[in-house]
């Protein structure tokens, strides 16, 4: 990091789990998946928002749970990963919303909900034992009666996903493309939301003209994988790779950027009182374990009140 860029230090809240992914911030709670043990979890502190935090399991998901997401009336979304479909747990029962597994033949991973109840879900555009399998894909569309269709297609592993504060840009970042896209929503009178145009909103390093993620994890500075906006559209960007989480401006420029230590952010999101705590769920760096095997995965906790 530039010398001149604010660098803040994140401490660990809990630890001792697979793969902390989804993190999302509901009711006073962060929920998140693990995505090994097939639970879903949600922690609440014990004190201060860096304090030593509880967690429960919500719920356990066949299939791996990943993206996570709140419907209108407060239902918990849960993206099956191996099952390619999305579940929905109203406090008592899990049950299937959608199935999806004829339009994708990827891994179902990261999730967006918008206010109106609409899914958006990436995924991986392989599988979990082919890495060089890589292709282009497109982000899941579903409806909250479970209609599903295909949006947003040329895509390079879609990972975490953002909406602006105006609702006219859904941010999408592309793990093995090294960068961040900006897909245009356009929104009906009913709330329905469809996607449009594509630019690069950020770019780390060359972009690829390869669909390899061996060679973009040994090749590209950074590898996107969960974003969280704050009210100022200013984005963070967690990475994979790097060791710790990136706060840009909607311009792109470089803010701040929280350090993990020896750990790699995989995903991040807004909490706290006021939302001035930045939730990162933290594992080795990509490739040097395997996670299915170790419960190295930890959720990590910075105060960011002086970057508000």
């Amino acid at each position: 990091m530039p010398d001149e860029v604010p660098t803040l230090h994140a401490v660990p809240v809990a630890g001792g789990f697979t793969f902390l992914e989804g993190p999302r911030w509901h009711g006073g709670e962060l929920f998140a998946s693990d995505f090994y043990s097939e639970r879903v979890l949600a922690f609440r502190t014990t004190g201060s928002p860096t304090a030593h935090h509880l967690a429960r399991t919500v719920c356990t998901v066949p299939g791996r749970p990943s993206g996570l997401g709140f419907t209108p009336d407060g239902s918990l979304l849960v993206v099956s990963m191996l099952g390619r479909r999305l579940m929905r747990w109203n406090g008592r029962t899990l049950e299937t919303v959608s199935r999806f597994s004829d339009l994708i033949d990827g891994v179902a991973n990261d999730m967006i909900v918008t206010d109106s109840g609409w899914a958006f879900i990436g995924n991986f555009g392989n599988t979990d034992a082919a890495p060089h399998s890589l292709h282009e894909t497109a982000l899941v569309r579903v409806s909250p009666d479970g209609t599903a269709d295909l949006q947003g297609g040329g895509l390079n592993f879609p990972n975490g996903m953002v909406l602006t504060t105006d609702r006219r840009q859904l941010l999408v970042a592309e793990t093995f493309a090294g960068r961040v896209s900006a897909l245009s929503v356009d929104w009906d009178a009913a709330g329905v939301p469809t996607l449009g145009g594509r630019r690069t909103w950020a770019q780390f390093g060359d972009a690829p003209a390869y669909l390899d993620a061996d060679r973009a994890r040994r090749e590209l500075p950074v590898l996107p994988d969960g974003l969280a906006i704050d009210r100022h559209d200013r984005v963070w960007i967690s990475s994979s790779t790097g060791h710790g989480a990136r706060l840009l401006a909607p311009d792109g420029t470089l803010l701040a950027f929280v350090d993990t230590g020896e750990l790699s952010a995989y995903a991040v999101a807004l909490g706290g009182d006021d939302h001035r705590t930045l939730y990162l769920c933290c594992s080795p760096p990509l490739g040097t374990v395997d996670p299915a095997r170790t419960t190295a995965s930890v959720l990590y906790a910075a105060d960011i009140s002086a970057l508000r």
